[in-house]
């Protein structure tokens, strides 16, 4: 539905375009590129043009065009928007209505420009003394570093402290707002319905994510909320507008934006009640769509919270302590094996505590998942408090995937890897390679520690010998399960055989 809006005309052509219109009716597209933590809440005034994202605005409204060609000025623009992505279109008589020239103005009004405008003309300037005022009319010679001043008598005043400054009128090429000037050739003219589309910067969104985690008798069960927060410092507001977030990498040219007429986009609307609807998750081309089932308001330097999804309760998952002292082998493909005895010999390492849980419709979630922060808390044994037990940052995360939120590091259970074997043949081009991990569980219950190694020296190996089983986890990791009973040690020893 469209609504009246009214819009500046101007008669400098040979008749006008258009004679009227009605308020806006506003579609937004939000594009995220925000990393994860990237941004932060207490500085998002300070980012302005910087915020990384964009908007794809679109502004539906009715006009009456005139026939014939005629200019049209639209003023209702974002001060960020990029001009070179406008595109104005009639939905009633697309044929017969089209833009033949565009200007963009944005020389803005402001007291420098005033006064620079001003050099050489009258104006009047209000002097307060005391509880008096008194009006100082005169040719202005200088506005820098104060005012100077000529009177038609000829005297010269310098004016350093004042109150109010007169102007006779504003300026030609001053204007108060970002102004689209248009030069509109309607062939029928008449009541239509019309859309003019943009992409401004100065918007964003991201997600946050609030785990509420539950331990009880070696079980791990957890409630997932999410939320969005939208950021809008476009130098534009929108009330009363559609909104639509897109969840993914979507590339941009560096020199220019594409079109935004071009881009159509569908998205399933929830049947809820429109006070209460939230977003619903579609695809779009590569990416994933959230389009907000209600319509909200978006004012200028404005910071707003929505709800992504329904809080999700009873989620399973898996609480998870990881021992790792072997470095992480930082290229798969090296020009040749690591033949230095020494390196990661003895290394002193950490636990690192994570919960996992899968992300697939049998868990009660299986939904696209976009990049975000997820923050953990978890109930005290003392008095049920709710205490926040770590936090973790996602990529996009597509439906059945498994999520691993780092948690932190164990502060009870300790450990250690040392070198007990090394030998190298670079006739028969073979490593042989030995060690132990100690790990010590200095809880007063049981744990099960994952010792994770890293086979960093080649990609060609084989493990020959070992005390426990271990899991291949991927090309170069294997763990090895630990079960270890209330303040007690577990070694792990193997023997790894490389080849090249």
């Amino acid at each position: 539905m469209y609504r009246p809006l009214a819009i500046a005309i101007t008669a400098a052509l040979v008749s006008s375009a258009a004679t009227a219109a009605d308020a806006p009716d506003y579609s937004l597209t939000v594009y995220s590129a925000a990393q994860p933590g990237q941004l932060s809440t207490a500085n998002l005034a300070n980012y302005g043009a910087n915020l990384p994202g964009y908007a794809l605005i679109r502004d539906a409204r009715r006009m009456v065009l005139q026939p014939g060609v005629g200019e049209l000025r639209f003023s209702d623009v974002a001060k960020r928007i990029d001009p070179t992505t406008v595109a104005f279109e009639s939905l009633s008589d697309p044929a017969g209505t089209r833009v033949m020239e565009q200007n963009y103005q944005y020389d803005l009004v402001d007291n420098a420009k005033l006064l620079d405008r001003y050099i050489g003309q009258t104006i009047s300037v209000t002097q307060v003394h005391g509880d008096k005022s008194e009006q100082v009319s005169g040719k202005l010679l200088s506005a820098s570093g104060g005012l100077i001043l000529q009177r038609d008598t000829g005297e010269v005043l310098t004016l350093g402290n004042y109150s109010n400054i007169q102007f006779p009128a504003l300026p030609g090429g001053l204007i108060s707002k970002p102004t689209l000037v248009w030069k509109v050739a309607s062939k029928n003219g008449g009541a239509q319905d019309t859309r003019v589309s943009y992409q401004t910067q100065g918007v964003t969104w991201w997600s946050d994510y609030n785990v509420t985690m539950r331990e009880q008798g070696g079980n791990c069960s957890m409630d997932l909320a999410a939320w969005v927060t939208l950021v809008n410092q476009s130098g534009g507001s929108y009330p009363n507008a559609q909104l639509k977030l897109v969840a993914g990498e979507v590339n941009r040219a560096p020199s220019a934006a594409p079109q935004a007429a071009g881009i159509m986009m569908k998205a399933a609307r929830a049947e809820m009640d429109a006070a209460s609807a939230g977003f619903s998750e579609s695809t779009l081309s590569e990416y994933h769509l959230y389009t907000l089932g209600r319509r909200t308001d978006l004012p200028d330097n404005s910071t707003k919270q929505l709800e992504l999804f329904p809080a999700v309760h009873d989620v399973a998952c898996r609480k998870q302590l990881v021992f790792t002292a072997a470095p992480q082998p930082w290229n798969y493909w090296w020009s040749g094996p690591i033949q230095d005895q020494g390196y990661a010999a003895t290394n002193q390492g950490s636990v690192g505590s994570y919960l996992e849980f899968d992300n697939k419709e049998a868990n009660r979630l299986g939904m696209p998942l976009p990049a975000g922060r997820v923050r953990v808390n978890q109930a005290n044994q003392s008095d049920g408090a709710l205490e926040f037990v770590g936090e973790d940052v996602i990529k996009h995360t597509p439906r059945n995937e498994t999520l691993r939120i780092k948690l932190g590091n164990a502060f009870d259970i300790v450990g250690e890897r040392k070198q007990t074997g090394f030998h190298i043949d670079t006739s028969a081009k073979t490593i042989d390679e030995s060690f132990e991990i100690s790990v010590r569980n200095r809880k007063k219950e049981a744990a099960t520690v994952i010792v994770r190694e890293y086979l960093y020296r080649w990609s060609n190996w084989e493990i020959t010998a070992k005390n426990h089983a271990f899991n291949k986890r991927d090309a170069q990791t294997v763990d090895f399960p630990l079960d270890l009973p209330a303040d007690s040690e577990g070694k792990i020893t193997y023997t790894v055989h490389y080849t090249w």
